[in-house]
């Protein structure tokens, strides 16, 4: 028998921006499906229609492709609402589908009161009692029903990808709403549907779907399909162990890229956190794919400091090839002849690619020197021996030279005055070679 081809998915909703914690599901399917050369969907669970936006939807499609994670195909939930009140009719011939009528404000005395009692807040089932005279009357009341699905209470297993052999008691979790009163389709029902209808192997995502997962493999089951291949990674936490939050904008994608993140610092180090493997710089999604090992993967909440990401993309930046950057040094005014030249001095300065602009200031206005009072008078004599620009290879060497035999100065003494009086700065490229780009120096 022939295994059928992996197919991933990623089912953000489009009711904010995605942050890390989003890319890292996102991310591990896509590998998956890289590795075994399957399928890869992006799937729109757009079917809340008031939080739903379609600048939420523009911009996880832009922050994938700006990652390189490419989609094979868009799927929007909002597409196929026929397609679920087709499957939420068989359910309901199949017996696994009751309606049910109480308000939030009496579910919630419920919960309160099996608490209080000790017991587990689980839905008591009174509406398998109601009879079609008592739906009436409660429709007749002003009341629309919401769908809960029947679960078979016995135990769910499976065993997870990462987290190992799972099982759950069934009678130990509330039959899920699936509808609710205003007709909206959940995720849970919406996703199961999905799954089945667009041939979805393998699932990776949070810890916190786990019982998604168990009320899910049921209702596949009860639709006639063939519950996928489960895996639940850790979550994210901030560095100082916060819940991520994508509605508050905290760490979104979008941010990081604003601050100069380069994308494959961020896949790199989304590809390897919370495993038993070393994050190190991967420059193509391929190395990525490689070396990527879903058992590797711990339970435990996973630490993600977004500070972690600048070493990764000052490695990546500094690799780059001049090709790569030689619009971004034109437009920063450098003259063509001095471009490469340019790249090759400041790309070992640089941690983010927006970093290039200072230098860039500097070699074409010269900088604003500093002089600490106690070097005044030195640093005049040696402006005095300056040579002339424009400046060479050599003058650095010839020029301190100069300076040195005027006034006895060495070492430090000597050349950290003059990095200061001529870049503004303590530290930076070899002079020798920052020299020669220099186009203005500014006077003391």
């Amino acid at each position: 028998m022939t295994a059928k081809p992996v197919t991933t998915r990623f089912a953000p909703s489009p009711t904010g921006f995605i942050h890390v914690g989003n890319l890292r599901t996102a991310l591990f399917n896509y590998l998956i499906a890289r590795k075994s050369g399957g399928q890869f969907i992006l799937r729109l669970d757009d079917t809340d229609r008031e939080r739903s936006k379609q600048e939420y939807a523009d911009g996880i499609k832009e922050d994938l492709e700006w990652l390189g994670l490419h989609w094979d195909r868009v799927e929007r939930q909002s597409d196929r609402l026929d397609r679920y009140a087709e499957a939420a009719d068989q359910l309901r011939a199949a017996g696994r589908f009751y309606e049910c009528f109480e308000s939030p404000t009496e579910l919630d005395l419920k919960r309160k009161k099996q608490l209080n009692m000790g017991r587990p807040p689980v839905y008591d089932r009174a509406a398998l009692k109601l009879t079609e005279d008592d739906k009436a009357r409660h429709r007749a009341d002003g009341r629309d029903g919401y769908w809960r699905f029947e679960l078979n209470q016995t135990r769910i297993e499976w065993t997870d990808g990462i987290l190992g052999p799972i099982s759950i008691d069934a009678g130990s979790v509330s039959d899920p709403v699936l509808i609710r009163a205003d007709g909206q389709v959940l995720y849970t029902f919406a996703s199961s549907v999905d799954d089945i209808d667009m041939g979805v192997t393998h699932i990776v995502r949070g810890a916190d779907h786990v019982t998604n997962t168990a009320t899910q493999i049921q209702i596949i089951e009860a639709l006639g399909g063939t519950p996928p291949s489960f895996a639940h990674h850790s979550l994210l936490t901030g560095a100082g162990g916060e819940e991520l939050s994508k509605r508050l904008g905290t760490l979104s994608l979008r941010d990081l890229r604003a601050r100069g993140v380069a994308p494959e610092a961020l896949l790199s180090l989304m590809a390897r956190l919370g495993s038993s493997q070393p994050v190190e710089l991967r420059m193509t999604m391929d190395e990525l794919a490689e070396g990527f090992d879903l058992s590797s993967f711990g339970s435990a909440p996973t630490k993600f400091d977004a500070e972690d990401l600048f070493p990764l993309t000052r490695a990546r930046n500094q690799a780059l090839p001049f090709e790569a950057v030689a619009d971004r040094i034109a437009a920063l005014g450098i003259p063509e002849g001095l471009a490469q030249q340019f790249w090759a001095v400041a790309s070992h300065n640089i941690t983010v690619l927006e970093d290039l602009a200072p230098w860039a200031d500097l070699v074409l206005n010269g900088a604003e020197p500093v002089v600490e009072p106690e070097d005044a008078e030195f640093i005049a004599q040696a402006m005095a021996l300056l040579p002339p620009l424009p400046f060479d290879a050599g003058t650095w060497a010839e020029w301190t030279a100069r300076v040195k035999e005027a006034t006895g100065r060495k070492g430090k003494g000597l050349f950290k005055p003059l990095r200061h009086a001529l870049t503004g700065q303590a530290h930076g490229p070899e002079m020798a070679d920052l020299m020669p780009l220099m186009q203005k120096v500014r006077g003391v």
